[in-house]
């Protein structure tokens, strides 16, 4: 049977099996990186992971046949770098999970100087879950300063900031402790741009001295380790996939509800200037009647 009509997505072989998430597999096909049997891939190119033979930079890739899937938390500690690995010889978070049953990758990320909760997977369809923008699953951090936070700053914070030429949603910020010189907040957000809180907190002046993510969703870091990891719970798991779908369904509601707003402003836009014309219309007609029935001297 032909595989240009039959079989998987190749991206989505790849995704599934956590070799390489969807965008990363696209990317090594445009670049001729990924061969099938031999021959340079196409994009959407399906195959039989059963049968095809499948190489990466010119290294076979071999499918699980019976794959299980494996979630779980890492408590990343800072100086890791979030990737599988480093050209610059810089600690892995893989090399912190290099005992768990089964090959898992980061589900999002956090730089080197962060630490806190870090989802790993091998299920691709699960980490896109997590990571896609669309789904605004909350994040919370717990962010320690170099100084005290004004209540100005607490306000910018939490209405929106701009970082790269963009405004940030509204987030959720709470002052845990404050001295002179020190202060302890934790901070709420919907987005997961690169290094966000770094940016927002630079954008208002405020000096990070350590930043930890302590929640996704409705995961916990709870009381687990710096360098340990644990498996979700099946609770833990329902959990976060009904959170990311009615996060995604608020985000939804949210667009048709600006289009609607939109398509009734350029409705209410013509309506005024269709006005505008018909009182141009009428006052000039006038001024020429008024010209016409003026008597002449």
């Amino acid at each position: 049977m032909d595989n240009k009509t039959s079989g998987t997505r190749i991206q989505k072989v790849l995704s599934d099996n956590g070799i390489l998430s969807r965008r990363k597999a696209e990317d090594a096909i445009k670049h001729g990186r990924i061969t099938v049997n031999g021959h340079p891939c196409t994009l959407g190119q399906k195959i039989n992971p059963r049968k095809d033979i499948v190489a990466i930079d010119g290294e076979n890739i071999r499918f699980e046949r019976k794959k299980q899937n494996l979630y779980i938390i890492l408590n990343k500690p800072r100086g890791y770098v979030t990737t599988t690995s480093d050209e610059h010889g810089r600690q892995c978070v893989t090399d912190l999970v290099a005992d768990a049953p089964a090959k898992v990758y980061p589900a999002g990320r956090l730089d080197r100087n962060s630490e806190g909760l870090l989802i790993m997977t091998n299920d691709g369809n699960f980490a896109n879950m997590i990571m896609h923008p669309s789904h605004h699953v909350t994040k919370t951090y717990r962010v320690t300063t170099h100084s005290s936070v004004s209540e100005q700053q607490i306000i910018n914070l939490s209405t929106g900031v701009e970082i790269d030429g963009k405004m940030t949603m509204p987030a959720t910020v709470l002052i845990l402790s404050q001295e002179p010189g020190r202060c302890v907040m934790q901070i709420t957000i919907s987005e997961g741009r690169n290094r966000q809180i770094r940016k927002m907190c630079e954008a208002v002046n405020i000096d990070v001295a350590r930043l930890k993510r302590t929640s996704v969703g409705p995961l916990r870091l709870g009381m687990l380790q710096p360098g340990k990891w644990r498996e979700l719970t099946s609770t833990e798991l329902t959990a976060i996939r009904n959170a990311s779908q009615k996060a995604a369904n608020i985000s939804k509601n949210e667009r048709q509800r600006n289009e609607k707003q939109k398509r009734e402003a350029a409705k209410q836009s013509g309506q005024a200037a269709g006005r505008r014309r018909e009182t141009f219309s009428r006052d000039k007609s006038g001024r020429e009647n008024s010209r016409r029935d003026k008597p002449n001297r």
